[in-house]
């Protein structure tokens, strides 16, 4: 009796919540605004509006493959300084902070020689 006295007030506590009631209410508005674009199988606006922010998306991705580049050239520059200063204080994790310092270097170049095929720019 008590284990169900504790569920029920639980509940009760998590509905009566400002949390649970604004989750309704974006479900509730989200749903209405989706069964609101679609009129009678006309996917016209949805499709119109999903170009648009593809053709969008698609003018940013020259710039965030340089700013990839620009981070990775920082990256290797700040890891050179930190492995320089771990050799120099004779440290013994220096092979691993060379190998992550690369690795964070060869996944920032990938990402960047990637994203274009992602959207599909050639």
């Amino acid at each position: 009796m008590n284990k169900l006295q504790k569920i029920k007030n639980s509940i009760k506590k998590f509905v009566t919540s400002p949390r649970f009631s604004s989750l309704a209410l974006m479900l509730l508005v989200g749903t209405v605004a989706c069964l609101a674009q679609n009129t009678a199988g006309n996917y016209e606006a949805g499709t119109s509006a999903l170009t648009t922010v593809t053709e969008e998306i698609a003018k940013y991705v020259p710039i965030v493959v340089k700013l990839c580049y620009a981070i990775a050239g920082v990256v290797a520059v700040v890891g050179a300084i930190s492995v320089y200063i771990a050799m120099n204080n004779e440290e013994q994790d220096v092979k691993k902070k060379i190998m992550m310092v690369v690795g964070a270097c060869i996944f920032l170049i990938a990402a960047a020689q990637a994203l274009p095929l992602f959207f599909g720019i050639s």
